[in-house]
């Protein structure tokens, strides 16, 4: 039978040795979105929340929005510089860097959001952006979607490719390397810069993310012209990009309970918008808000210039087509699969809306 001092012994080491495993953390969070837009900021927030609320407040993650630490695209260097742990950013603002970077957030005629996720969670995505990620000093974990995106606005109709020529929008990723290859000029903005450019004339055209977060930023005010599908956006996924040393110093039990949080904010961000969309379409067409559809054959001609992009960032990148190649196949299973479920699903309850029965 132990006795009471050998118990009192034991009792005494065993605080110690859980604090060990339980150190007091306190890092920043860059984020690429202003407060403003509570869908994408707020999401950061709870994740924080959530973190601290299962270390018992041990782990800390202070949260600043654009500009307090960085810049909308600077949140890679915000990490290098040591100004910041832990960004929440999209990983296609740093194309610039390695085209391959469009993979983690979307890419155009690509994935929809369950899509991207089976792709990231269980088709090997994760780990193939990680080996990306980690030659510049970061590790990824997916914090976010924002399901569908919208076209965008546009001061004219769109109804030829001739209408594209000379047009400034702004659009990041492959999304405006493609718009490129048919005359658009796109600009690398952040949500507010683009709104407020669009107002002034400086820009002629404008893709955010949808109704929700467009009315918030009033592209409505200075562009009637509402267009979707947004082929270049089928998903939009919002990444955690933490410094991988400072990831690798993190107990497991940490990292778990990063990896947790994550997950639940990319579900929670998704479901936000889903929620938030309806209503927000519906103030946008009462306040004069005109909804277009992409004419086919300019949809024909960006699906081509799409397949030129990929083709050529494959030739010149050795990373970018170790991604392109098993992605492109996992993007013809998905698609022809859900084409016979969802798809069929969604078309069938779209009818019924429209005809009233719902």
């Amino acid at each position: 039978m132990m006795g009471g001092g050998a118990a009192v012994g034991i009792a005494g080491l065993a605080a110690p040795a859980i604090a060990q495993g339980t150190p007091e953390i306190a890092w920043k969070l860059t984020s690429s979105y202003p407060r403003s837009l509570s869908n994408l900021y707020g999401v950061a927030e709870d994740f924080a929340g959530w973190v601290s609320e299962a270390t018992d407040g041990r782990f800390r993650i202070s949260v600043a929005p654009v500009g307090e630490i960085a810049g909308p695209f600077e949140a890679l260097e915000a990490i290098r510089d040591g100004k910041a742990e832990i960004a929440h950013t999209a990983s296609y603002y740093y194309t610039d860097q390695d085209p391959a970077f469009a993979f983690g957030t979307t890419v155009p005629f690509g994935l929809n959001a369950r899509q991207q996720n089976a792709w990231l969670y269980e088709g090997g995505g994760n780990a193939l952006l990680n080996e990306l990620y980690a030659g510049y000093g970061i590790f990824g974990l997916p914090a976010g979607n924002t399901g569908a995106q919208m076209g965008g606005w546009f001061r004219k109709e769109i109804n030829s490719v001739e209408d594209l020529k000379g047009l400034r929008m702004r659009i990041p990723g492959l999304g405006g390397m493609t718009l490129a290859k048919l005359g658009v000029v796109p600009q690398q903005l952040g949500g507010a810069d683009a709104a407020a450019k669009l107002a002034g004339g400086e820009i002629d055209a404008a893709e955010w993310v949808g109704p929700y977060d467009d009315l918030g930023l009033g592209f409505h005010k200075s562009a009637r012209y509402y267009y979707h599908p947004g082929w270049w956006d089928g998903c939009g996924t919002v990444h955690l990009f933490i410094g991988l040393e400072q990831w690798n110093a993190l107990p497991k039990s940490y990292q778990a309970i990063v990896t947790a949080a994550a997950a639940y904010a990319n579900a929670k961000m998704q479901a936000r918008y889903d929620v938030s969309a309806p209503a927000a379409l519906e103030t946008l067409l009462a306040e004069g808000t005109e909804l277009r559809t992409f004419p086919q054959p300019v949809l024909e001609a960006c699906f081509a210039a799409a397949g030129e992009v990929m083709a050529e960032n494959s030739a010149a990148s050795e990373r970018f087509k170790a991604i392109y190649e098993p992605w492109s196949a996992f993007r013809r299973d998905e698609v022809a699969w859900f084409g016979v479920t969802e798809l069929s699903f969604d078309t069938l309850m779209a009818a019924l809306s429209r005809e009233g029965k719902l």
